[in-house]
């Protein structure tokens, strides 16, 4: 029996087939699950190493697992086997700023890690809006965003080394604590993103930065969802970065009147958020020089925020968007697509399109100064087998739209199972072959989280 050898191998504390645990770990926040026969929580690399290099000897699939909080189905162990979970790994190994850096297990929770920098004057900038229950292990594997990648980059900008388990049980350490190396190939970028195709992290070393002094942020509305696409690319044009650019269209805004009150927001179709951050006297001046662009570009209600509790009341109020999308009682089929910037008032016209052909709503808000929007098809009954057909459909449209508008299909939750279908087009003929290739170069047998992206 498998929990039996891995018992021997690892200890009966690492070891569970409890019902519930197994479970617990057979789905994510997607709607795909299945049982795993055994979980392992893993408590050290070497425990890792272990449980793969057994695995790979007898073809036993693997899928890690760190929070489960994913939207594509990542971790689900579609095919049994282990479950492998790195959230006993939870330990903040080194807070180094001379060096610049923070050592991690996977485990760790990214929010707590940005709290332990900004303790010491520091700043882990990534930040995914599940940053309070996501954890390190998971934002690498997915190559996680957020509003601050607009300035700041996502998480493969702050990984410069990885302790990796590769899929026959060795160990390997790729980078390290140095800004600048270019020492042979970028296995750290490739490790990246992989989605626990490639191997799994037990250990990253991540680039910090001094957290700026102030922030204040710009929060207007709109007549018209492109009046406020317009104003995003009149921002960036007259050279002004903010740290995060937010746009979101009048399906949502109504479902947050509705869902936190109608003096929530002010009147207008769409509503855009605007943060800067910086010195103290920069900041000052830029934002009220901000405000006045903004109302010259037709805002048609504005609200300026300048002091952290002021802007963590906005960006209260944008975390609630989803809440009111889920409050409607409808299924929210959440798809962060990408596209380029150009394109958003020509995505959001398409989202009506899908709208007047399958009566289904679609709900756009997200990340507007890199183009990656939330696109949430609103299903009245994803259960119901015509309505699953009928919503599988108006998803496989705009996926194609998508593509062929030079977008992708992904901005940061990942490809898992559920966009697995579209990766091929997504990526080209031979980009697809590349990756097949280098998957059967790591993983001959093909046990780390088998059914996902290829």
């Amino acid at each position: 029996m498998l929990a039996d050898a891995l018992i021997s191998l690892l200890g009966p504390e690492k070891v569970s087939t409890a019902q519930d645990i197994l479970e617990t770990h057979s789905i994510d926040k997607w709607h795909a699950s299945n049982l795993p026969e055994a979980v392992v929580f893993a408590e050290s690399t070497e425990d890792v190493a272990k449980t793969l290099q057994y695995a790979n000897e007898h073809n036993i699939p693997v899928t890690t697992r760190g929070a489960g909080v994913g939207y594509v189905g990542g971790c689900v162990p579609t095919r049994g086997g282990i479950a492998l979970s790195v959230m006993r790994m939870n330990k903040i190994l080194d807070l180094a700023p001379m060096d610049g850096v923070a050592v991690v297990q996977p485990g760790v929770i990214t929010g707590e890690l940005q709290a332990a920098a900004r303790e010491i004057g520091w700043y882990y900038p990534p930040d995914p809006a599940s940053l309070k229950e996501c954890s390190i292990g998971g934002n690498i594997a997915t190559n996680a965003g957020g509003p601050r990648c607009l300035k700041y980059g996502v998480t493969r900008s702050y990984v410069l080394g990885l302790e990796v388990v590769l899929a026959d049980g060795r160990v390997m350490r790729t980078g390290g604590r140095n800004h600048k190396n270019k020492t042979g190939f970028d296995l750290v970028g490739l490790m990246t993103g992989s989605e626990g195709l490639l191997g799994v992290v037990t250990e990253a070393t991540l680039r910090i930065i001094p957290h700026p002094p102030t922030r204040s942020m710009v929060s207007a509305t709109f007549d018209t969802f492109a009046d406020a696409a317009r104003a995003v690319q009149e921002i960036l044009g007259g050279g002004i970065l903010p740290s995060a650019l937010e746009i979101t269209d009048g399906f949502t805004l109504e479902a947050a009147r509705n869902y936190l009150g109608r003096d929530a927001l002010p009147a207008g179709d769409a509503h855009l958020i605007v943060e800067l951050d910086g010195q103290v006297e920069s900041v000052a001046r830029e934002i009220q020089q901000l405000a006045d662009r903004v109302r010259e570009l037709g805002a048609v209600g504005l609200n300026i925020a300048q002091s952290d509790e002021e802007c963590e009341a906005v960006w209260q109020l944008r975390r609630g968007f989803s809440y009111s999308l889920r409050a409607t009682g409808l299924t929210k089929l959440n798809e962060d697509i990408v596209v380029p910037r150009s394109k958003l008032v020509e995505l959001v016209a398409f989202a009506r399109e899908i709208e007047a052909d399958t009566g289904i709503a679609v709900a756009c808000f997200g990340h507007a100064g890199d183009g990656n929007i939330h696109t949430n098809l609103m299903v009245d009954n994803y259960d119901d087998p015509e309505e699953k057909v009928k919503a599988d459909a108006a998803v496989d449209q705009l996926f194609r739209w998508v593509i062929a508008n030079g977008g992708a299909i992904t901005g940061e939750h990942g490809v898992g199972i559920a966009k697995r279908q579209w990766f091929a087009d997504a990526v080209g003929e031979t980009s697809y072959a590349v990756h097949k290739q280098l998957k059967a170069a790591l993983d001959p047998n093909g046990i780390l989280n088998p059914d996902k992206v290829l």
